[in-house]
This record gives structure tokens, C-alpha cells and sequence, in this order.
């Protein structure tokens, strides 16, 4: 873990007592407190994880989802909880054919899937915690009651919705332009979910006096109680506008919430380098990191050195067809048959290694799994045309996305980037991997619905390790301000995962009730000798496996330590469809923050990469904690002026 830190932003935290980071400083704050208070890296996690869905409500919220992966000593053991709210009953096929919908949209309503993200805190909290629900509840309701500073970042995106709102959303309205546009540095409160959380915890303390019984009651009155009632007469009563032009009715019910519960899962694992990597399941696109890290393990990295043109086309590539067998393969293996030990196995990827030539691929190459032919949906074949699939020798499947995706309703554009979003009424917004660009940089492509694009949220994440050898990992997301109206007397929005399945019949993410999407989120840990070394990650959507992939290779390969591995230029491509509405592709596209350098980017485009130069310290929002020789490390993303590590 030893590094020279002159050059870095911060430094790395060293410490033997705890440490948090987070991409909020309130958070990491929150979670660094309960750990003085006496508790664990869970009871940590769940309080940091609820102060984010105050502080970043245009990143994460109640009514999204958090998938969590974490290291317990009590058991001895990795565990992965799922995290991800299925679709709801009445979400079938036949239920968006009626309504002619060949694409399910990006926001409003029909989105929408079980809000998973209290219930997966609640559980952690009472499998794996140690605390009363009470003491670590406090922190998020305090923010919410007495408020917080606004986040620049925060006030531009309600500034940009503020149309749609007025328009189309007033119980957002009546949150986020109570006194008008809150203004970057002002005290913002939430009072609604102020009174949600308290309600809770209220009811929930009255109906026992154990913690194990409070925190069952806080679930089931989540899930069966008032706020499940208020969510279902809200969704039963309202059509709301959304990106297809017209008013649509949600889907989902108040017996969806009443069958969930979270549930608890052996994470994917894969060695590299002395490490056991791991993962959630196919439900997510965790794999994709094993997938490129299987493909990566045969080339000589290390000679490439870190930071070089051939490293970055090298890694870019690997992920293109790693990304690719995601479009075939993955979804929610309750529900399919997903392929994973091929998809993992040694000898696939040096099939595929092949593949990886000295100029950038503009294709779209899903492998061959055993003796199952790939097939992509759609809105991805629209994307490559011809170019789509060349490595499978099976046929494509025929795809009602299709012709949604090939029309398309445009995408906003920045500087050559795509920043996806789905689109309602007078706005841009941009993406919030490239924060901190202000609103008038951004220009709209096609036109679209309103004259507004509404760009999705993003994504948090936080990582905690304690001094009795835990260590966890949670990418908490959904349920964003801009994508989906407040729920009324809750106080926050619902989600719309939804928009990560296709239409299309006989994938493994096509959309089935009790299905869950294929969501983006991916927190990660590693074991080394089988102890816990590692936890990392961050938001991003789609970039999250390529962001954390060249930071991973950044540590373990090239010793950096966290914090230089963190501030290292960052890089990513959008040659695959995004998950996100409207599910489009940039065939060949390279982003790099300018800090490559000129040589290096002059290289990557005589490869063929379609480079778009990003401003310096503009991509990613990773952090990180460690074990390592009895000390407990730490850093956390400079980029945003937002993320913070804390520990001693």
C-alpha cells in the first residue's frame, strides 16, 4: 500500500479504528460517527446510505434500489444482497403492446419496479448489523428536518426540470421549487420525508421494543403499511406524463411491495493476480468487470504502462466484447439461464482475446457460450447494423425495440459526448458523469418531446471498513428527483429500473413479472488468501465497470496506492447500447479527461477511436477502502468537489 502521495489531490487515509467513503462528505460523516459510536462497517453503511438518499436525491432515493456486497467476519464469508426490486405483476408484454409502446420509458410511471432500496438497508441493519433502528436513522432525518447545503451540481439539475415540474409534476414542485430554484450553498430541507422517516421509525418503535422486532416493523410498514398505501394510491389514481408524449399509468401495486423482501446471495468470485474478485450475479453487470479482467490477464499490461495509448486501447477493446456477451447474456438468473461459468471460463477468453486487434473495433461481437448461439435485441442491432454479431454464428433475433431504437428520439450532446437521457417537457439535462458542466454548455441533437430532455439520474456509492475486519461496499441508486414525480405526503420519487429491460421476447432481460432488470449497479470487493482487502466503486451507469476497472488495474497492477489510483486520468467508451431509455450506441467512441495527454490521444484516434476529450477531473466517482498489514485505508474522488473519505 506504500506510494509516493505528493502528487495526488488528497491523501490516502491510514488509520486502524474505521474508515468510510462516499461520494457525499455528510454521508462519510454520518457513517464515520456510528462507527465512534461503537457500531460496525454495516450499521455505518445504512446510515450513510440513508443520509445520501437526503443529500443526493437527484443521484438516489428511497423508491430506488442499492445493491450491497460485503465481507462479515461472523460468518467468515463474502455475501451479496440483491438490492433490485423486481417488475411488478401487471408489467408483461402484452400490458406495453396494448399501449404500443416499444420501448419502456425512462421516466414517469410505467418505469417503475419495487422500491428496494429501505428494505436491503433494513435487512443489512438486522442480518449484519448492530445497532437500533433509532440510532442510525437519526443522521438522515436531521438532514432532512434541518437541512443541508445545496450541491451546485444539485441546483442546476432542479433549475433544468423546473419546467417539467410546473408543467407536469407539481407534487415535485411542491419539494423542490417551494421558494424557487434553491441556489448552490442555501439550506435545503425535505420535510415530507422528514415526516416519512419519523412516521416510520415512530410506528416501528411502538410495535416492539427489541431491535431485531423494530426493524422488522420499519420493513413491513415500508412495504405494508403507510407508505406502501400511499404509493399504491398514488400509482392507481394518477397518469403522468412521460417521454412517449402522453399520459400513462404506473404499473405498479401495493401487493408487488407486500410479496418483496430482499434477500441475501453468493457473490460471483474470480482469481486475478492473487486476488478472488467479487460480484453480484448477472442481474447486474458486475460479471462484465470479471469478463474484461479474464480477457486482460493475457496481455502484458505491466510492459504497456499505466496511462499509455495501447494500455487504454487495450482495456477499451476488452471491454467492447465484454460488454457485447452483457447485451446477449445477461439478466436475472431466477428467471434464465445465464451462462456465467463459460462467460468466466479460461478458455473463452482467449477465444476472444483474439478478437483484440491494434485498431479500435466498430463492432459489436457477443461470443459463443458453450453451445448456445448469441442473439441482441433490437435496439442494438440498430445501433451496429451489419456490424452487430459477427463473432456469432447464430442468427439475430428479430426485435420490436427495433425500430424505436434505429428512430430514437436524439440524445443531448456535449462536446461530442453522449449524455443519455430520456426526455419530457422544456429541459436539458446533462449527464452527471461529466458534473460540474454548466447547463447552457449543453445542446440538444434530435429534436424531442416538449422541446425538454430529462436526463437520468446517477448513481452513489459508499464504502466502509471497520476495525473488526468487515468491510462492505453499496451502490445506492434510483428514484431520482428528475425521472419520476414525488409520490404525495412521502416526500421522495419512484424508480424506473424498468427502463433495462427489453421488449424483446426470450432474453434474459426481457421484461417478465417478478423479473428483475438488468441494472447497472456494481459495487465490488476483494478477498486476498481469503481475508478481506478491498471494497471499491462508484456511480456511472454504464462506466461504473470501466471506470473501477482502470482504477483496479491502476492499484493492484501498478501500485498505486488508493488515493493515486483514484486521481489517475479516467477513460471510457459508449461503444455498446447504454441501459438507459433510449438504448442507443457511439460505435468506435473513446472518452479520455484531457490529463492523457497529447500524444497519447493523438495515438488512441490513429487506432480508429472516436476520441472526445473531457475536461480534466471530470470522469468518475469512485472511492475505496482497504485492510492491508493491520492498518485500514481509504480515498475518495476529487472530482465533484463532493466525495470525502473519513477515518482514523
Amino acid at each position: 500500500m506504500a506510494g509516493d502521495e505528493r502528487f495526488t489531490t488528497r491523501p490516502q487515509l491510514a488509520g486502524t479504528f474505521g474508515m468510510v467513503a462516499s461520494t457525499h462528505w455528510l454521508a462519510s460523516a454520518a457513517g464515520m460517527a456510528v462507527l465512534e459510536a461503537g457500531g460496525n462497517a454495516f450499521d455505518a453503511a445504512v446510515a450513510a446510505g440513508l443520509v445520501l438518499q437526503v443529500t443526493e436525491p437527484h443521484m438516489c432515493g428511497p423508491g430506488g434500489e442499492v445493491p450491497v456486497i460485503g465481507y462479515s467476519v461472523a460468518d467468515g464469508d463474502v455475501f451479496v444482497l440483491d438490492g433490485q426490486g423486481p417488475a411488478p405483476a401487471a408489467a408483461t408484454l402484452a400490458a406495453f403492446g396494448s399501449l404500443g409502446i416499444d420501448m419502456i420509458p425512462g421516466n414517469g410511471l410505467l418505469a417503475a419496479t419495487v422500491p428496494a432500496a429501505f428494505g436491503t438497508w433494513m435487512l443489512l441493519l438486522a442480518r449484519y448489523g448492530t445497532m437500533r433502528l433509532r440510532e442510525v436513522m437519526t443522521y438522515a432525518i436531521g438532514y432532512a428536518a434541518g437541512g443541508y447545503p445545496m450541491s451546485a451540481a444539485m441546483s442546476a439539475v432542479i433549475e433544468s426540470v423546473a419546467p417539467a415540474f410546473t408543467g407536469h409534476w407539481p407534487t415535485s414542485a411542491e419539494i423542490y421549487l417551494r421558494a424557487g430554484v434553491p441556489a448552490p450553498g442555501s439550506r435545503f430541507a425535505n420535510a415530507a420525508l422528514a415526516a416519512t422517516y419519523r412516521q416510520v421509525l415512530a410506528e416501528a418503535e411502538a410495535a416492539a421494543t427489541d431491535r431485531d422486532g423494530q426493524i422488522e416493523a420499519a420493513r413491513r410498514i415500508w412495504y405494508e403499511g403507510f407508505v406502501a398505501e400511499r404509493i399504491d394510491s398514488f400509482l392507481a389514481g394518477s397518469e403522468i406524463m412521460d417521454v412517449t408524449g402522453r399520459p400513462n399509468r404506473g404499473l405498479l401495486g401495493g401487493a408487488d411491495l407486500a410479496r418483496w423482501r430482499a434477500s441475501v446471495e453468493e457473490p460471483v468470485r474470480f482469481d486475478y493476480r492473487g486476488l478472488t474478485v467479487c460480484k453480484t450475479g448477472p442481474w447486474g453487470q458486475g460479471p462484465v468487470f470479471c469478463q474484461q479482467l479474464a480477457l486482460l490477464d493475457g496481455f502484458d499490461l505491466e510492459g504497456m504502462g499505466p496511462g499509455s495509448a495501447e494500455l487504454i486501447h487495450t482495456v477499451t477493446e476488452c471491454a467492447k466484447l465484454a460488454f457485447a456477451d452483457r447485451e446477449a447474456w445477461y439478466g436475472d438468473p431466477r428467471c434464465g439461464d445465464v451462462p456465467l461459468p463459460e462467460l468466466l471460463s479460461a478458455e473463452y477468453a482467449a477465444r476472444r482475446r483474439g478478437l483484440v486487434e491494434y485498431r479500435a473495433s466498430g463492432r459489436l461481437l457477443p461470443g459463443r457460450a458453450g453451445d448456445r448461439e448469441p442473439a441482441l435485441p433490437g435496439y442494438a442491432l440498430a445501433s451496429f447494423g451489419a456490424e452487430a454479431g459477427p463473432d456469432a454464428t447464430g442468427s439475430r433475433r428479430p426485435d420490436r425495440d427495433a425500430d424505436a431504437a434505429a428512430g430514437g428520439i436524439g440524445e443531448p450532446t456535449l462536446r461530442g459526448t453522449v449524455l443519455r437521457g430520456p426526455v419530457l417537457g422544456g429541459t436539458v439535462l446533462g449527464d452527471p458523469a461529466l458534473e460540474g458542466t454548466a447547463v447552457g454548455d449543453l445542446v440538444l441533437g434530435d429534436p424531442v418531446l416538449g422541446g425538454a430532455a430529462l436526463g437520468p439520474g446517477d448513481t452513489c456509492h459508499l464504502d466502509v471498513a471497520d476495525r473488526f475486519g468487515n468491510l462492505v461496499s453499496a451502490t445506492p441508486s434510483g428514484g431520482w428527483l428528475q425521472s419520476s414525480p414525488v409520490v404525495p405526503g412521502l416526500g421522495f420519487c419512484l424508480g424506473t429500473r424498468a427502463q433495462m429491460f427489453t421488449l424483446s421476447p426470450g432474453f434474459a432481460s426481457t421484461l417478465a413479472p417478478g423479473r428483475r432488470p438488468r441494472t447497472t449497479l456494481s459495487p465490488g470487493l476483494a478477498l486476498r488468501g481469503g481475508e478481506p482487502y478491498l471494497a471499491f466503486g462508484t456511480s456511472g451507469g454504464d462506466q461504473q465497470d470501466q471506470w473501477t476497472i482502470g482504477f483496479f488495474l491502476n492499484h493492484v497492477l501498478f501500485k498505486m496506492n488508493l488515493q493515486e489510483a483514484i486521481d489517475a486520468p479516467a477513460y471510457h467508451t459508449d461503444h455498446f447500447p447504454s441501459s438507459f431509455y433510449p438504448r442507443q450506441a457511439m460505435p468506435r467512441s473513446l472518452v479520455v479527461e484531457d490529463r492523457v495527454g497529447a500524444a497519447v490521444i493523438g495515438e488512441l484516434r490513429e487506432r480508429g477511436h472516436e476520441v472526445t476529450v473531457a475536461p480534466s477531473w471530470s470522469l468518475g466517482r469512485l472511492s475505496a477502502v482497504a485492510r492491508n498489514n493491520g492498518f485500514l485505508y481509504a480515498a475518495a474522488n476529487p472530482r465533484g468537489m463532493q466525495g470525502y473519505a473519513a477515518g482514523r
